[in-house]
């Protein structure tokens, strides 16, 4: 379901990927059965793909990975957190636009 710049979080590389990173981490906390979240795929992957080499950006199987749902206290799907330097710098709740998201990321690069 990713594209080939788009990277699979879970609790096994979330720390060395996301909150040890030197680059911002846009993480897409998604499910396989919310509509949404598919919906959006096509655009998270242009966007890591536009964004290869200055930012990260990934998924994170909210079913998958009930320890990090719970701790970020993720409520809804799709949720995007980005974090940069290891902290939340920004979140959108719900599905977003590819220009709402590049945005978001171009105020952290």
């Amino acid at each position: 379901m990713a594209g080939d710049h788009t990277l699979e979080f879970s609790e096994q590389n979330f720390e060395e990927e996301v909150l040890k990173s030197d680059q911002p981490v846009l993480v897409d906390f998604w499910a396989t059965w919310c509509a949404p979240c598919r919906m959006m795929a096509p655009a998270l992957d242009a966007i890591a793909e536009a964004y290869a080499g200055r930012a990260k950006v990934g998924k994170l199987n909210v079913d998958e990975n009930l320890t990090l749902t719970s701790q970020y206290r993720i409520r809804g799907v799709p949720t995007l957190l980005l974090f940069k330097g290891g902290q939340i710098q920004e979140q959108i709740a719900g599905a977003a636009s590819k220009e709402a998201i590049s945005k978001l990321l171009d105020k952290h690069l």
